[in-house]
């Protein structure tokens, strides 16, 4: 059986988390390939329907990356984002599919080790987790896959 290789979406913000993404790349510093970057122009903008989304579109775990608390370059779109984060770990927890699959960091532009070492930790605790309960035994039907194919 091959090993379970979770995905991973991890929606950053442009100045900060995705500017220590890009220094980590450009660092040469290594972390699993499967956590998907998603550019936000600020984690302020990550609502609640978006985090549930990713899980319903097929992730296993999501995480925020925003700028350092108190330094966000919209004033306070981070703080706003890690309230939407703890409310939506409460409701994955009261569906079943587990709060500990979603969290919320805060990097600087300079971070780039640290941004790195968060994929690689995050990647691990979810393979420890297992396949996300909404991608356990599913199937496409044969309609939905046609579906796919327009």
């Amino acid at each position: 059986m091959a090993e379970f290789e979770p995905k991973i979406i991890a929606f950053c913000c442009y100045y900060c988390a995705y500017s220590a993404a890009d220094l980590a790349g450009s660092m040469r510093l290594q972390y699993p390939a499967n956590v998907r970057l998603v550019e936000l122009p600020c984690t302020g903008k990550v609502d609640v329907r978006v985090l549930l989304g990713a899980f319903e579109e097929g992730a296993d775990g999501v995480y925020v990356a925003g700028c350092l608390e108190g330094d966000c370059h919209f004033l306070k779109g981070n703080i706003r984002a890690r309230k939407r984060v703890e409310y939506t770990k409460k409701l994955l927890d009261e569906i079943g599919v587990g709060g500990e699959r979603l969290e919320m960091y805060n990097l600087s532009s300079s971070m780039g080790p640290r941004f790195a070492e968060i994929a690689r930790e995050f990647t691990e605790r979810i393979k420890g987790l297992g396949p996300s309960p909404l991608n356990r035994g599913y199937s496409p039907t044969k309609e939905e896959k046609a579906g796919e194919q327009r």
